[in-house]
């Protein structure tokens, strides 16, 4: 039997431990309180129920103007390191001083927005604003009204201009895009088959199903040609394009297979204003660079009044390994002429080629009245 003093000695025991906790309790919780209360990111929810950082707190802390600072300067790093980067890779090719030029250009149009799809036009001949009046403005020479065939790009700018071509009912000869399937194909309104609409037959796809292909040694006349651009001079005519010599190549070809009059044979190009530029140095040009006679932008006309020589033939000498390999047009025409002359034909210094243009799939992007209007 337990004495009635043990038993005052355990209620009180009990007691002083009820009292002890309840006071610990409460200390702690105004500790929480006190702490939480001098610490905004803190808060209590309940009893001894403590909330983490709370994101509300968290912007009150962070800076704007700090993360705007260290964000550009991030960027500014990565932009130069990309710049010195492309410029040793530009250095490695043929004319370096060029890929200067065309890449002031291409960050312009993207900067200015001007450029239109396919973007980003580095690495192309560069779509821009206003390509459909440039090609209708070019439609008033009268040395397009005049000519029977003439031989355009295939590049996206010059797209209303194969259009109005084949609305003409002249003939258009158009290259394979990179002369990868073929040479070249012929077009013409009267050689559509019933129901095909002309806008089909302005795009690779519609060129390569309803085109005819022509060989090397078809018998026709080029009356005036259309290149693309990425700058161009109004003094000299001289012109960069988006660096793989194609138009080079094809002028070439034509001239040498007497397709077309190296002296004679007028050079169109169709720009936007912006690519009009006077710093291309035409002592620097190469012997194979093909200078225009006429600019067209989508607000003006400019006669070039003191074009850079012409070139005829094709320049074995220059052509590299590398872009041999590229074109089986080229080889074939190089077998052709060593086994009909006997000699073996020079061939050019290897070389790094020029990097290809990429898509941007990621979404898609604006297009004005007047480039949608060209593709119908």
């Amino acid at each position: 039997m337990v004495s009635p003093f043990v038993c005052r000695s355990r209620i009180l025991l009990i007691g002083v431990s009820w009292v002890l906790t309840l006071v610990l309790g409460l200390s702690s919780l105004r500790m929480v309180e006190s702490f939480a209360s001098g610490n905004p990111g803190w808060s209590v929810l309940g009893r001894n129920n403590i909330r983490l950082p709370s994101l509300a707190a968290e912007k009150k802390k962070w800076n704007a103007d700090a993360y705007e600072t260290d964000r550009l300067a991030k960027d500014k790093e990565s932009m130069d390191s990309m710049r010195s980067e492309s410029e040793v890779e530009f250095a490695k090719l043929r004319t370096p001083w060029k890929w200067v030029i065309r890449k002031r250009i291409w960050d312009l149009l993207e900067s200015k927005d001007i450029a239109r799809p396919p973007r980003p036009v580095h690495h192309r001949i560069p779509n821009f604003d206003g390509a459909l009046q440039a090609a209708e403005r070019l439609a008033t020479l009268p040395e397009f009204q005049a000519a029977s065939c003439v031989k355009v790009n295939p590049d996206t700018p010059q797209k209303p201009v194969r259009k109005i071509v084949l609305t003409q009912g002249k003939t258009l000869l158009t290259p394979q895009p990179r002369l990868r399937t073929g040479f070249f194909s012929i077009l013409s309104k009267e050689s559509l088959p019933k129901g095909v609409r002309i806008a089909d037959c302005i795009i690779s796809k519609g060129v390569a199903q309803h085109g005819t292909p022509v060989g090397l040694d078809e018998e026709y006349t080029v009356d005036l040609v259309v290149v693309g651009s990425t700058g161009v001079c109004p003094q000299t005519g001289a012109r960069v394009g988006k660096g793989e010599g194609f138009a080079e190549l094809e002028w070439g070809i034509l001239s040498l297979q007497g397709n077309i009059d190296a002296e004679q044979t007028l050079v169109v190009t169709t720009v936007h204003d912006e690519q009009v530029v006077d710093d291309i140095p035409a002592g620097q040009l190469t012997k194979h660079d093909v200078p225009v006679d006429i600019i067209v932008t989508p607000t003006r006309i400019i006669r070039v009044p003191n074009r850079a020589p012409k070139p005829s033939g094709v320049f074995w000498d220059l052509l590299s390994p590398q872009k041999l390999a590229q074109i089986k047009v080229l080889r074939q025409l190089k077998e052709e002429i060593e086994e009909e002359t006997g000699q073996t034909l020079p061939s050019g210094p290897d070389e790094l080629l020029p990097p290809t243009a990429k898509r941007n799939r990621s979404k898609k992007q604006p297009s004005s009245d007047a480039t949608r209007k060209a593709t119908e």
